[in-house]
C-alpha cells in the first residue's frame, strides 16, 4: 500500500491556485489527506500531526530529510519510515510543489490533548526563544520551524524522540542535532509536557 502510495504520490501532476485560503488538494496528494486529514488538521489516532500553515522552507527541509534517511530511519520511528516510503520517488520540483501547497492550507489550531502546567512550561520555553522567537514564530535564519500550531501531542512525541536518538542522530542532521542536544534540557516526562502546553496555548 505504501508503494502504491508513494507511485502515485511521484506521478501527481500540480494544478492549483497560489492564493486561495482554502487551497484544493493537487491530484495525486489525496494520500497525504488520508492520514493528515482534510486541510491536513492532522490525526492524532495515527501520529499524523497537523501540517497547514507550516512554512515551506520547513516542510521541504523535511521531506528531503525523510528521502535521505535521516529522518525517518531508526527502527521505532514507524511513522517516519512510512513517510519516507511516501516520499521515496518524488522529484526536487514535487517537493518543493508539496511544501508550496502545505503551506497554504489553512485549518483551526489544535485543542489541548494533554493535561499539564502551562505556566511552569513558560519557564522552560525560556531556553527556546533564541531560536524559535518568543511567540514560538520561527525564525528561518535559525532553521527554527514555527512551534505555535504544532499538536501538542506531536510536539511531545517529537521531544521524546530527540532525547531517545530516534530522531536528531544522523551526522548530517544539522538542525536535528541541535535540537537533540537541547532537549536535554528537559529533565522529565512532566518537563516535556508542561512546554509542549505552553506552546499550545500561544496566539
Amino acid at each position: 500500500m505504501l508503494l502504491k502510495s508513494a507511485l502515485l504520490l511521484s506521478s501527481f501532476v500540480f494544478s492549483f491556485p497560489l492564493v486561495a485560503t482554502e487551497v484544493p488538494t493537487p491530484e495525486g496528494l489525496e494520500y497525504c489527506t488520508v492520514c493528515h486529514g482534510n486541510q491536513l488538521k492532522g490525526n492524532q489516532n495515527i501520529g499524523a500531526p497537523r501540517l497547514s500553515g507550516l512554512a515551506p522552507w520547513y516542510i521541504e527541509r523535511q521531506l528531503q530529510n525523510f528521502k535521505q534517511g535521516l529522518r525517518g530511519s531508526h527502527a521505532d520511528d514507524t511513522t517516519g519510515a512510512e513517510m519516507r516510503a511516501m516520499v521515496a520517488n518524488l522529484s526536487e520540483q514535487e517537493i518543493t510543489s508539496i511544501a508550496a501547497w502545505v503551506a497554504q492550507t489553512q485549518s483551526p489550531k489544535p485543542l489541548p490533548s494533554i493535561e499539564a502546567n502551562a505556566e511552569l512550561g513558560h519557564s522552560l520555553y525560556q531556553g527556546c526563544v533564541a531560536c524559535h522567537g518568543p511567540e514560538a514564530q520561527g525564525n528561518q535564519m535559525m532553521g527554527a520551524p514555527r512551534l505555535v500550531g504544532l499538536n501538542d501531542w506531536y510536539l511531545v512525541t517529537q521531544l521524546n524522540h530527540f532525547q531517545l536518538g530516534i530522531r536528531g542522530s544522523a551526522s548530517a542532521d544539522t538542525y536535528g542535532q541541535q535540537m537533540k542536544a537541547a532537549s536535554y534540557l528537559l529533565s522529565s516526562e512532566q518537563d516535556v509536557a508542561n512546554i509542549a502546553a505552553y506552546i499550545n496555548q500561544l496566539k
